[in-house]
C-alpha cells in the first residue's frame, strides 16, 4: 500500500516474513540522463542503509534495515509504530516539550559528534513511539561530514521546521533542543554552530531582499 509518493521515492506499507514493513524505492527522474538517472539510484539506495546503520552504532534510534535490492533501487526497512513529532509537539505540556525538545537535541548531537549530518531534520521524520522512544527517519539527504557549515544547515532545517509548523512554541522548543545538543557537543561547538546558523539565516535575508 502507497503511503507517500516523495520527490524522490516512494514508500510502500508491505507485509515481509509476517511483519509490517516499509518498502522504500527510488523513483526514476526522466529529465536525467538514462546512465546517469540510474547510478544516482545506485547510489543513493547503497547509501542510506550504511548511514542508518552508522546513525544505530552512534546509539540515535532509526529503522533497522532488512534487505537492500539495488536491481529495483528498493530498501525493505522496519515499520516504527508511533506518531510524527509534528503531530504532538504542539499538544504537549510545556515541561513535556521542553523535556522532549532536550532529548532530540541530544540525539542530534550524537549524530554530529559522529559526523553524520541527517540532510532533512524536521519534526516529520521523527517518530515518537508508544514507549517513547524518539526514532530517526528519512536519512535520503544524509552525508558523512564534520564540516560546521554542514551542522549548521541541519540545524538550521529544524529551527525553520519549528517556526513553520511549531510557531507558538517554536522559540522555546529550539531552546530546549540547543541545550540538549550543548549537553553532548559541548559550549565550543555548540556556540559555532548558533553563530553559523545565524549566518545562514542573514544570508536567506540578503538574497530575499535583492
Amino acid at each position: 500500500m502507497l503511503i507517500k509518493k516523495g520527490a524522490e521515492a516512494s514508500l510502500y506499507l508491505e507485509e515481509w516474513h509476517s511483519r509490517k514493513v516499509i518498502l522504500k524505492k527510488r523513483l526514476s527522474k526522466r529529465y536525467r540522463v538514462p546512465e546517469l538517472d540510474r547510478e544516482i539510484q545506485l547510489h543513493r539506495t547503497r547509501h542510506e542503509p550504511q548511514i542508518i546503520n552508522r546513525a544505530r552504532k552512534a546509539g540515535v534510534p532509526a529503522p533497522v534495515i532488512f534487505m537492500v535490492d539495488l536491481a529495483e533501487a528498493a530498501i525493505v526497512m522496519e515499520f516504527v509504530e508511533g506518531k510524527q513529532v509534528k503531530q504532538v509537539l504542539n499538544d504537549l505540556q510545556q515541561e513535556e516539550r521542553v523535556c522532549l525538545c532536550r532529548r532530540i537535541g541530544r540525539l542530534i548531537g550524537r549524530l554530529h559528534s559522529n559526523g553524520i549530518v541527517h540532510g532533512d531534520l524536521t519534526t516529520s521524520n521523527l517518530i515518537l513511539t508508544p514507549r517513547g522512544k524518539i526514532v530517526f527517519l528519512d536519512f535520503g539527504l544524509s552525508e558523512q561530514s564534520g564540516e560546521l557549515e554542514a551542522r549548521g544547515v541541519d540545524l538550521h532545517l529544524m529551527k525553520r521546521a519549528l517556526n513553520s509548523t511549531h510557531y507558538r512554541h517554536a522559540r522555546e522548543s529550539f531552546g530546549a533542543i540547543m541545550e540538549g545538543y550543548r549537553e553532548v557537543m559541548g559550549d565550543k561547538a555548540a556556540e559555532e554552530v548558533l553563530g553559523k546558523i545565524d549566518e545562514i539565516e542573514k544570508r536567506g535575508r540578503y538574497i530575499s531582499e535583492r
